[in-house]
């Protein structure tokens, strides 16, 4: 892929995450908390994630396998690969065995996550190791402003999320079939926190590696994760009312959405 079509395959996938944004506003993706047996057969909650997520693990490492020399060595480079796999090892190898009770995912939902997870692969390690000048990322990266904030904020984001998602676990007693409003950590300030550090861990990608590929990978989760902090802020509403109201948290984004 030369760069012109890199760059127009990101043009697409910025565009086609516009229209995700704008679909998920009328469609509830249905599993978690949504789970709608209308998406048609399921599976193991546990057993969804590691099928959905696994894949852009391996891509990357195959994509970072077949990159010539020059880049593949590339302690910047590499860098970028440990930070982006670190995610991916805690969402497909250890977040599905901390997951608590017996929830279905449907395989439409894991079949698109496939899919979109090939893609961003495609996205991130085709910049990194195939796209990107080779001298576009030199030794002093390492100590460039965009380096340092960019991964502040992405450990930042990390802590957010796998800190919310351990307070969502525990909201249940086991056989305890009951919702609860997850309180605690960033939960004081929007209702979908774990969603607002997955999605600040990619803003934090983006930044560091200086890249409309992480830009894009940002955009697609926000356009992703917005929509459906959305419909978990109707589906508390509507559950438990002024208990859940009177404490205006927002929806993914502090104080602003």
């Amino acid at each position: 892929m030369d760069t012109a079509t890199f760059n127009t395959f990101l043009v697409v996938m910025a565009v086609t995450a516009l229209i995700v944004f704008i679909a998920l506003h009328f469609i509830n993706a249905g599993y978690g908390m949504l789970f709608d047996k209308k998406w048609g057969a399921s599976l193991s909650n546990r057993i969804g994630w590691i099928v959905m997520e696994a894949p852009v693990f391996i891509a990357m490492i195959f994509l970072w396998i077949f990159a010539t020399d020059e880049y593949r060595f590339d302690p910047i480079r590499i860098t970028f690969l440990v930070l982006f796999q670190i995610h991916y090892f805690q969402r497909s190898f250890i977040f599905p065995f901390l997951i608590k009770g017996n929830n279905r995912m449907p395989l439409s939902i894991v079949s698109m996550g496939i899919i979109f997870n090939l893609l961003n692969a495609l996205m991130q390690g085709g910049w990194i190791f195939y796209i990107s000048p080779l001298n576009y990322y030199t030794a002093e990266w390492f100590y460039s402003p965009q380096f340092i904030i960019g991964v502040i904020i992405f450990f930042a984001g990390m802590f957010i999320n796998i800190q919310s998602d351990s307070i969502i676990r525990h909201l249940r007693k086991p056989g305890d079939r009951r919702h609860y409003i997850p309180q605690g950590g960033m939960f004081r300030w929007v209702s979908s926190a774990n969603y607002f550090g997955e999605w600040l861990e990619w803003v934090g990608f983006a930044i560091l590696t200086w890249s409309w590929a992480g830009v894009v990978f940002a955009w697609w989760t926000f356009a992703n994760l917005a929509p459906r902090s959305a419909a978990l802020y109707k589906r508390y509403s509507e559950e438990f009312g002024e208990e859940f109201t009177k404490e205006k948290r927002k929806k993914i984004i502090p104080f602003i959405y």
